[in-house]
């Protein structure tokens, strides 16, 4: 109680200390769906290209900018979100970006050349690199300590899931129907989702508590999460302020945090170079190799299916033995298995099918978890901008991934294309080694390090 009377509550430890209720499993459940259809529509243009090459007799290299343009409105996206995400909220956010991917890119069906493709290409980006920020500090702020690495990571993993999903759609789609409807279909779904969160997606506590005007609504929506809270309460999150000196970018370079903010960075680059070489380009690798469009796509079918279960298999590790070991082991099984691709024949289909899954395993394990340690690095004011700032360079990877997959596919093919992803995961592999301040196993802290369940940074 204050002086007044009034009730006191520290909504962080109340959040962390808290049940795990249904309320709360459904607003992670919303924003991780809301990453399956970020993953599902980001994945679909990589399943168009060999069809609308073929259709409009155009080359890889014409593509290329294309597949650029797309990427740079995914890092406009990614940048923007940070600030909209801290000063507007994480609903906000995260509801806008699903609407605007959801419209553009049913509008990419309707493109008549390769630059109206481009076009709505961009602003589907705007949005697909607006979710993932958006979510990944949402789904932190509302889970406890406990729970936290795996929810986050559960969320961020519904990308490969996405991509999963999008390559039986696609597989289906395109042997019944053609590309235009592949858009049109992909991008109307996640637009009506967008009214399904707009009903049902509350605010993240965390992000009202900071807003004394909304104090009233924090009362009601911790009492939605069977939590005891007062009309006239006030409101306070102790751990997470302690841990707030400045705002905004600036807050990224303390002294305590730069080193880990520079390695973040370069992790994020170059495993999302590794990434969006595989989502954008691996089924024209395929087929330029001989391979038919459905054996091509099964490729990345399997990359991603690989990825769901290396990422939730990554963050149960993650949960029982802190970030540092799994992380950087699947790093290192990442970079092992695209050097083992290289020599792996592309006519031994099955083999290089499994290949292709294994790899996506630790791939998008490494990318999945990333997000979660980026959470734990930075506090409240700044998590969803450490974030945004981070996967910012992770786009600037997969804007590059779009002219250097097309140049490797043409100048040496398969051998090139893998030694290539070799080369990235090897440099995700330094990076992470680089980072300081990695989660401890909760319940349990390193010597030096903060405690995983408080504060939530």
């Amino acid at each position: 109680m204050t002086e007044s009377g009034r009730q006191a509550i520290d909504v962080g430890q109340s959040i962390d200390n808290g049940p795990w209720t249904s309320f709360q499993k459904v607003a992670v459940l919303l924003a991780a769906l809301s990453i399956l259809f970020d993953g599902f529509d980001g994945q679909l243009i990589g399943y168009a290209i060999p069809v609308i090459m073929r259709e409009w007799n155009v080359s890889s290299a014409s593509f290329a900018p294309v597949v650029a343009i797309g990427l740079v409105g995914m890092g406009v996206g990614a940048a923007c979100a940070g600030y909209v995400c801290d000063r507007f909220g994480r609903r906000r956010a995260i509801i806008g970006s699903v609407l605007l991917f959801g419209v553009a890119t049913a509008c990419i069906g309707l493109s008549q050349n390769l630059a109206m493709i481009a076009a709505f290409r961009f602003l589907a980006g705007l949005g697909i690199g607006g979710a993932l920020p958006s979510a990944s500090a949402f789904t932190a702020e509302v889970t406890s300590a406990k729970r936290r690495t795996l929810a986050i990571t559960a969320t961020i993993v519904c990308v490969p899931l996405g991509g999963m999903v999008a390559g039986l759609y696609a597989g289906y789609v395109l042997a019944h129907f053609d590309w235009r409807t592949l858009f049109f279909i992909g991008g109307a779904m996640p637009a009506a989702f967008s009214a399904i969160l707009f009903l049902s997606l509350p605010e993240s506590p965390r992000f009202l508590v900071r807003r004394p005007a909304r104090w009233p609504e924090l009362a009601q929506l911790l009492r939605r999460m069977s939590r005891a809270a007062d009309d006239d309460a006030v409101f306070s999150d102790v751990a997470e302020q302690r841990l707030e000196r400045r705002e905004g970018w600036a807050a990224l370079f303390e002294s305590d945090r730069i080193r880990d903010t520079l390695a973040l960075w370069g992790a994020f680059f170059l495993c999302l170079l590794s990434v969006y070489t595989a989502f954008s380009w691996l089924p024209t690798m395929l087929t330029s190799e001989g391979l038919n469009v459905a054996n091509a796509g099964a490729g990345l079918t399997a990359y991603n299916f690989g990825g769901v279960f290396g990422a939730l298999g990554c963050a149960v590790a993650i949960t029982r033995y802190g970030s540092r070991w799994p992380i950087i082991l699947c790093a290192a099984g990442a970079a092992a298995s695209a050097f083992i691709l290289q020599d792996t024949p592309i006519a031994n289909t099955s083999v290089l099918i499994f290949g292709l899954g294994v790899h996506g395993l630790f791939v998008n394990a490494v990318q999945a978890t990333m997000f979660a340690l980026a959470a734990h690095v930075y506090p409240t004011n700044v998590r969803a901008t450490g974030t945004a700032a981070a996967l910012v360079f992770g786009r600037l990877g997969a804007i590059f991934s779009a002219f250097a997959g097309a140049a490797v596919i043409m100048a040496g093919g398969a051998t090139a294309y893998f030694g290539m992803l070799a080369v990235a995961m090897t440099g995700v592999l330094i990076a992470l080694v680089l980072v300081k301040n990695h989660t401890a196993r909760v319940g349990f802290a390193a010597p030096g390090a903060r405690p995983a369940e408080k504060p939530l940074s």
